[in-house]
Parts: C-alpha cells; structure tokens; sequence
C-alpha cells in the first residue's frame, strides 16, 4: 500500500477514524453484482442492497479470517453520533475463500445513507485462531479497534471503502 497522503485509506480517513496504520498483506475482493470495490468508489444503494461477494487471497486453509464492514459516518458524516455502525460481521472465514464460507455473527444490513456521502468500510483481520465470538447487543457505536482488541485480532491485514448517499444524491465526497 503507498505510504503517507497518497494511501486512499488515508486520504479518505479511514486510517483515523476507523483504523490505525497498517500495511495491507493480503488480497481482500469485494464484489458486488459485476463491480468490484476499489477504495473512494462510488456506489448507489440500489448497487449495494444485496450481499457481496468477497473473496480473500492466501493458500494456508489453517489460517482464518474476521470480515467487518463498518459506517463510520452514521447518522450523517457532520453528526457520526452512531459511529461505528456495524452493517455485517463473518467470523471463521478460510484462507482462499470467502465469507459465504465463514460464520455470520452480524448479518449484512444493506447501506441506507440519508444524509450526505457516508464511507462504508470492509476490515479484515486474520484470527490467532477459529474462536466463538459474539453479536455486540445493538449495531450504532461499534468500535472496530475496540472488538480487534478484545479478540486478539491485532492489526487489519486489509481494507477497502466505498462511498455511498442517497439515490437521488450526486457529486463526490470532500475531505478537509
């Protein structure tokens, strides 16, 4: 991953709000329908209602994985009140597969921005080992930091956004 200002996990401050820095170290694929998730890209929600296909590189069938995807602008990027809001966590997913292959904790709940352009933002950690872990109570004021620690996940080994608003919403988003 480039360093400094020109990582788009920076850049879209993602490594900030959500995440530490950290060097990507695996292949992470986010699909959905026929378009692939590159970070910053534009998605409607109509594009994203379903759950994506996500498949993660590796070859070791021992080693597993911890998907999050995470809305870090919710209610509204000038008011994240609810920051982190926890749309879908698969636990237990194997190396060269992908999340239809691992254990849905959270299921995905489709993204429903009401107020301007929100980042929606896939974490992936890989496990010390295959664990139980269980639904946080409630999706608003999820903490990804806060839940790697607590399942001894360490730091992410990848991580992909997209930016979402309303249907009827245009224009790209601006950071400060």
């Amino acid at each position: 991953m480039a360093s400094g200002s020109r990582n788009p996990l920076v850049v879209g401050r993602v490594i900030g709000d959500v995440l530490d820095p950290f060097e990507s170290s695996i292949r992470l694929l986010i699909t959905y329908g026929n378009r692939n998730v590159n970070n910053g890209c534009e998605l409607k929600p109509s594009q994203v209602a379903k759950q994506p296909q996500v498949s993660i590189g590796g070859n070791d069938l021992r080693i597993f994985y911890t998907l999050v995807l995470v809305d870090p602008d919710a209610p509204s990027p000038s008011n994240p009140s609810f920051r982190e809001y926890l749309h879908w966590l698969v636990t237990d997913i194997p190396s060269t597969a992908g999340a239809s292959f691992g254990n849905e904790v959270v299921c995905y709940e489709k993204p429903r921005p009401n107020l301007g352009i929100h980042r929606y933002v896939f974490v992936l950690f890989r496990q010390q080992c295959q664990q139980v872990v269980f639904a946080p109570g409630w999706r608003q004021n999820f903490n990804t930091r806060e839940f790697a620690e607590l399942y001894d996940l360490e730091l992410p080994v990848a991580a992909v956004f997209f930016n979402c608003q309303r249907e009827t919403g245009s224009g790209g988003r601006t950071f400060r």
